[in-house]
């Protein structure tokens, strides 16, 4: 581990934990090795989704702990939806696409935070290599966003590796050196600042790599909305300082720059999100303008969409919508989270339930904390399923 002139940047998210059987956990026997399925061995089935490349590598990339008993090529000829130029990546750098695998963790839960009062929460299917299903086939709001969180995602986890000594390839911020200075004054570039550059540059070969070789209209959206997820990261860059002299006096000051939390990339990408511009593509498919007139023209920093979302309300296997049966809701929220609104006005059912807790905790010397069990008896709600014909009719 390289030394730093700082605390360091890893931090754990307070996101919603994922699914019990979520696909980004591989289930493999301790002591075992993963097997490659016999239909595997035998050819690849073409991938029709067009975000499942980085996707696939959540469930696949923790794989690499066997790199010494399967080797590099074995493991990333094996990993579905890859173009040969990210195949070249992941075979010559295993030790970052540990990193990439750790990103696709981070962002999937970020996903999951932001959208958890929502219809779409950001599911993970069981068993599915997309991860999400099918609602990544339709170039809506919800596929511009997981392009630039995952795109983000992989920025973050590689940047913080470089600086935290984990990869052989990158360290800390080469450029940031000699003195510079910002509104309270002169300071000297110090400690280990991290790498955003390398990270930035990475993501952007390895996960652009397929849509550079599509070169359709949705390609161009998916270039656009990753670009916006790689800024967003170094967006929240920030200055990190110690200060030296006679008691603490800052007549000197050592800086760096740090990575910011996550959740703060996830919750800008969100507001973008909500900001996202519809969009087509010029009839020379190098550009957007706007989908009707009156619409604004898309920025740089803009998440841009082709399609209108569904609405998520009930189960549509071609839309890739689950619906919001047995959701939790709210019955005094006004907001997404409010039964109104999530159970698209179908009602919601009422069950009692009685939670256990500790509470009045205490510290007893030395050295224990015993705490009593309070039982609360509290109300929740959960969204009707539709009726049996108005189900049918989505499927």
């Amino acid at each position: 581990m390289r030394a730093r002139g700082r605390r360091s940047c890893r931090h754990t998210l307070s996101a919603a934990p994922l699914r019990a059987a979520d696909p980004v956990t591989p289930h493999l026997c301790p002591g075992s090795v993963p097997q490659i399925p016999s239909s595997a061995r035998r050819r690849r089935l073409p991938d029709t989704s067009p975000c499942a490349p980085l996707r696939d590598l959540a469930p696949r990339l923790l794989d690499f702990r066997y790199i010494g008993a399967l080797g590099a090529r074995v493991i990333c000829d094996n990993i579905p939806g890859l173009v040969s130029r990210q195949r070249q990546l992941c075979q010559r750098y295993p030790d970052i696409m540990r990193s990439v695998g750790e990103g696709a963790r981070e962002w999937i839960r970020e996903c999951q935070h932001q959208f958890r009062h929502h219809r779409w929460n950001c599911t993970t299917l069981d068993r599915d290599h997309t991860v999400f299903g099918r609602v990544m086939l339709r170039s809506s709001r919800e596929a511009a966003f997981v392009y630039a969180i995952s795109s983000a995602g992989v920025v973050h986890a590689i940047t913080r590796a470089c600086s935290q000594g984990e990869l052989s390839v990158c360290s800390c911020d080469p450029y940031t050196r000699g003195r510079h200075h910002d509104q309270r004054g002169d300071f000297d570039w110090g400690g280990c600042s991290d790498n955003i550059h390398y990270g930035v540059r990475f993501a952007k070969a390895f996960v652009d790599a397929k849509e550079k070789r599509l070169k359709d209209a949705r390609a161009l959206m998916n270039l656009h909305n990753n670009r916006c997820g790689r800024t967003a990261v170094r967006r929240f860059l920030k200055l990190e300082c110690k200060c030296h002299g006679v008691s603490g006096s800052c007549t000197l000051r050592t800086c760096w720059r740090a990575l910011s939390d996550f959740r703060r990339t996830g919750d800008y990408l969100r507001r973008r999100y909500d900001g996202a511009v519809q969009v087509t593509a010029t009839q020379d498919g190098a550009n957007f303008t706007a989908a009707r007139q009156g619409y604004r023209r898309a920025t740089r920093t803009d998440l841009v969409y082709f399609d209108n979302s569904p609405d998520y309300c009930v189960l549509d296997k071609a839309a890739g919508s689950l619906g919001t049966a047995g959701r939790v809701c709210s019955k005094t929220s006004k907001g997404t989270d409010g039964c109104e609104i999530m159970c698209c006005g179908r009602g919601y059912d009422t069950t009692r339930v009685t939670r256990v807790t500790q509470c009045e905790c205490k510290f007893h010397w030395c050295c224990a904390v015993r705490c009593k069990e309070c039982r609360n008896t509290v109300d929740v709600h959960t969204c009707k399923a539709p009726k049996k014909a108005e189900w049918l009719d989505q499927t």
